[in-house]
This record gives structure tokens, sequence and C-alpha cells, in this order.
């Protein structure tokens, strides 16, 4: 029985990574709404203020609603 140490996929060329979608990427895609739409969509700007401090949203795009974020990450009251 041959002996099995070491890496298999040595000398092989490594896979692309995946790409993972932020929240808001996948509520936008959810949406229909491409980001030229992002600043005249209500729905979008509803979710943003609901969710602006959980979740990843564009800096332009808070900045243009004139949105501050919490800065308090730590969740201490």
């Amino acid at each position: 029985m041959p002996n099995k140490r070491g890496n298999p996929n040595w000398g092989r060329p490594m896979l692309p990574a995946s790409v993972l979608c932020t929240e808001f990427e996948m509520q936008a895609r959810h949406l229909h709404l491409t980001p030229d739409q992002y600043v005249a969509s209500t729905r979008l700007r509803k979710w943003c203020e609901e969710n602006k401090n959980q979740y990843y949203i564009p800096e332009w795009l808070l900045k243009t609603w004139n949105m501050s974020v919490n800065s308090d990450l730590s969740g201490a009251a």
C-alpha cells in the first residue's frame, strides 16, 4: 500500500476562489436594480435605513442619502 503523505494537489494550479455577494448586493439583485438605479429606489433606501448599522452599504450611497452610521460596533450600552 502506497504512503499517502503530502499534498495530493501539489503542482496543480489553484482553483479560483468563489465570490460572495454582500447582503446589500443580494437585496439590490432581489429588487432587480442596477447601480445607476440605486439612488432613485425608495424600497432600497428604506432597506438601507433599517439595516445601515448591520450590513455593508456603499459609502457613496450613504453620503448621497445623507445617512450616518453608528460607529459604535461593540453593542454595549
